[in-house]
Parts: structure tokens; sequence; C-alpha cells
């Protein structure tokens, strides 16, 4: 199984539903909240500006897509 991150921030709600799907088919992740200073710091060196970004093993989704989620794990 892959490792999943989740990158998201407060008050989102495409987060809110991705961490929602991962919680209700037991799908361990990683939850890096780019409002504190660490992922803050973590989600700039990744070049994205916009979440929620979802890393599957080595592949980075941008959005919750399921269909895409699920091709990549």
């Amino acid at each position: 199984m892959k490792k999943v991150v989740l990158y998201t921030r407060n008050n989102c709600p495409h987060c809110e539903t991705a961490k929602k799907y991962f919680e209700s088919e037991r799908i361990t992740y990683r939850l890096c909240n780019t409002q504190t200073p660490a992922g803050k710091k973590e989600f700039h060196r990744l070049g994205f500006r916009g979440v929620p970004i979802i890393k599957v093993g080595d592949e980075y989704l941008q959005g919750f897509d399921l269909k895409a989620f699920k091709r990549l794990f």
C-alpha cells in the first residue's frame, strides 16, 4: 500500500471531503496543514498553489478526484 499525504488548510470543503473519504475507507494518511509554519514550508517546496494536494507514493494529485485517487492508490 502506498503512503498518502493530504495537504490541506482550515475551512477547505474539498479537503474535508478527502478526509472523510480516507476515514470511511480506513486509508491511513498524514495530514499536513499548510497554515502551520512547518506545513507552509513543506507545501511551498512542492510548488503548488492551492489545496487539497494529495501525495500518493511519489505522485501528486491536485484537488480531490476519486477516480484519479483510486488509480494512484
